[in-house]
C-alpha cells in the first residue's frame, strides 16, 4: 500500500518522536542511532532522511552533538506530512489515458482509484505522528533489547 521508502521515513520520524521528552525537548539522534532503532539501512536512511530536511519534517546539524530532530512538534505533524515528500501520493485530476470521451470526467475504474486515493490521504492527514509514537515502547524495541 506504500513503497518501502514511505515506510523507512514513518519509521524514522516516529522513532525521532520517541525521543521527544514530556517537556518538550527534543535530543538529536545520530544517523546510527536512527538506523539500529528503525532497523533501516543507515545508505538507504540517509537520503530518505535528506528528503524529510529539505521538506521541513526534521533538522539536521552536523559535528559534535549533530544529528537529526523532529522540526516540529510530533502532534504538529501528519502521516501525509512525512510520506508526500518522498513518495507522493497519487491522485487522478484527469483521464490518464487522454481519452476524450473522458475529458468531462473520469471513467469508473479511474474515478474509483482516485477515491481509494482521497480516502487514504484523508486518513493519512488525520493521523498525527504524536499518535503514532510512544517514548515508553520504541518503534523497534525487541531488535533494540536484543542488540544490547
Amino acid at each position: 500500500m506504500i513503497s518501502r521508502t514511505a515506510e523507512y521515513a514513518l519509521r524514522a520520524v516516529v522513532h525521532l518522536a520517541a525521543c521527544v521528552t514530556s517537556d518538550g525537548s527534543n535530543a538529536s539522534q545520530t544517523l546510527e542511532q536512527i538506523a539500529a532503532g528503525t532497523q533501516v539501512p543507515s545508505g538507504y536512511l540517509s537520503k530518505v532522511l535528506q528528503q524529510l530536511a529539505k521538506a521541513q519534517i526534521v533538522n539536521s546539524q552536523r559535528g559534535l552533538g549533530g544529528g537529526f530532530r523532529l522540526a516540529r512538534k510530533p502532534d504538529e505533524i501528519t502521516v501525509y506530512d512525512v510520506v508526500q515528500p518522498v513518495d507522493p501520493i497519487g491522485r487522478i485530476p484527469s483521464c490518464p489515458l487522454k481519452l476524450e470521451a473522458h475529458a468531462k470526467g473520469l471513467c469508473p475504474l479511474h474515478a474509483s482509484l482516485d477515491a481509494a486515493a482521497a480516502n487514504i490521504e484523508a486518513a493519512f492527514r488525520s493521523t498525527t505522528i504524536a499518535q503514532l509514537s510512544s517514548p515508553t515502547e520504541p518503534l523497534c524495541h525487541d531488535f533494540i533489547a536484543a542488540t544490547l
